[in-house]
């Protein structure tokens, strides 16, 4: 039996020129969950609580169901940045201050070297024989 009949409960028509179309198939729910992440969509809602008119509790409800290319379509990126929301980088911070801690030892002894050759740079080349 396909689709048309279980849907319709009887054959589709022969088409024509002038044939009725066929109904509306019934979407499944992963057909549903597609468009809706595909196009998004948004609920919003107020809630309030009041007692012989004073104010006691507002809810304001925004949600809205994308897929994240949709999300960051609409510029909404904000779970990228989370700290809840993102792993941190467990090496990130060791590696930086190993970092920092080479390069401080690399500009010491880059000074050492000038210092040690930078005295006697000018008196060696003074010394040296010209050869010829």
């Amino acid at each position: 039996m396909s689709d048309a009949e279980r849907y319709v409960g009887q054959a589709p028509a022969a088409r024509s020129g002038g044939a009725i179309p066929a109904a509306p198939q019934p979407a499944n729910l992963a057909d549903i969950l597609e468009r809706v992440l595909d196009k998004g969509i948004v609920i919003a809602g107020d809630i309030q609580i009041n007692l012989l008119d004073i104010e006691l509790l507002t809810i304001k409800l925004r949600l809205i169901v994308a897929s994240v290319d949709k999300a960051r379509e609409m510029g909404i990126n904000w779970w990228e940045h989370d700290d809840a929301l993102t792993t941190p980088d467990p090496d990130r911070d060791g590696l930086e201050s190993e970092n920092a801690e080479l390069r401080r030892r690399i500009e010491r002894l880059e000074r050492r070297l000038e210092l040690s050759s930078g005295g006697d740079a000018g008196e060696g080349d003074a010394q040296r024989p010209a050869d010829g």
